[in-house]
């Protein structure tokens, strides 16, 4: 069980975080660009496309029309796709989780036209490509 000592702790961890990062006053979806648009507490307002935002992509239009703020500031959540977002993460450039970000960066990798890349798939299919895969018995 928590000690008093730890809700103090905790609130102070979060007036903390509050008087460092800023918070989602209003949110939106914005059918005309696409995006989705966020007016901070800073008065820096924030955009995005839906499609770069885990649990948003694919979303349909209908579904990014309401947005709930969180009583923080710190969450954005689409009730329509019970998806979450967290501002502070927004703001440092993350889009969804470590492994998420991962993939679409792999992604972004393989579709890559590099002379580079074009030079050592020439090479690596003169020596027989790549090997095939072998069934797990």
């Amino acid at each position: 069980m928590a000690s008093r000592d730890d809700f103090k702790q905790a609130n102070q961890r979060a007036k903390d975080l509050e008087a460092r990062i800023p918070r989602a006053v209003s949110a939106h979806y914005d059918r005309k660009t696409g995006r989705i648009v966020i007016h901070l507490s800073s008065k820096l307002i924030v955009s995005f496309s839906p499609a770069d935002a885990e649990g948003l992509e694919g979303a349909r239009t209908s579904q990014l029309e309401e947005i709930e703020i969180s009583p923080s500031g710190f969450g954005l959540h689409f009730p329509a796709l019970d998806a979450d977002l967290y501002v502070p993460g927004l703001l440092e450039g993350f889009l969804g989780s470590k492994a998420w970000m991962a993939s679409r960066l792999g992604q972004m990798g393989g579709r890559s036209r590099s002379k580079g890349k074009q030079a050592a798939s020439r090479a690596n299919g003169k020596l027989g490509g790549r090997p095939r895969k072998r069934a797990e018995r």
